[in-house]
Formats: structure tokens, C-alpha cells, sequence
């Protein structure tokens, strides 16, 4: 099949007909990225931030979550008005 490039904003693209990603089971995302001389789309492997809310409750829990540099101000911080 082939397809032109379009214009798409500052970008540009290339439309894929709905029953071709229905087909892949493609959705909302995909991770894409070349391999050799082809643009490679694939299901996401796992969901953007996966498994953060549960490893920063345990974390939190365990008592190890305070910050590694501790609190510090910056230089010009007196002369901000809130």
C-alpha cells in the first residue's frame, strides 16, 4: 500500500486507515522506532509510568523517600515576593 505524506502542523504524517490499526489492535499509543531503513510501530509494551503510584507508596511507607540533597534555598530566593 502505498500513502503520501502530509503536512500536519510543524510536523508531518502519514494517515493509517482505521481497520489497519484495528487490525494490529493499535489504539491511543504506540512506541515507534527505526529499524534499518523502516519506521517500526508497535503496541506499547507497558503503560507510561506503570507501577510509579504503588512503588512511591511502598517507598514511602518503608520510610526511604527522604531527599537525597535535602532542603536548600536558591541564592535569590529573598528577593522573590509571594
Amino acid at each position: 500500500m502505498k500513502t503520501t505524506i502530509r503536512k500536519m502542523g510543524n510536523s508531518q504524517g502519514v494517515l493509517i486507515p482505521k481497520p489497519l490499526l484495528a487490525q494490529l489492535g493499535l489504539e491511543k499509543e504506540v512506541e515507534m522506532e527505526i529499524e534499518n531503513d523502516a519506521i517500526v510501530l508497535r503496541r506499547p509494551r507497558n503503560k507510561t509510568r506503570q507501577g510509579w503510584a504503588e512503588a512511591s507508596k511502598a517507598l514511602a511507607q518503608s520510610g526511604d523517600d527522604a531527599l537525597v540533597m535535602g532542603e536548600f534555598g536558591n541564592a535569590d530566593d529573598a528577593e522573590l515576593k509571594w
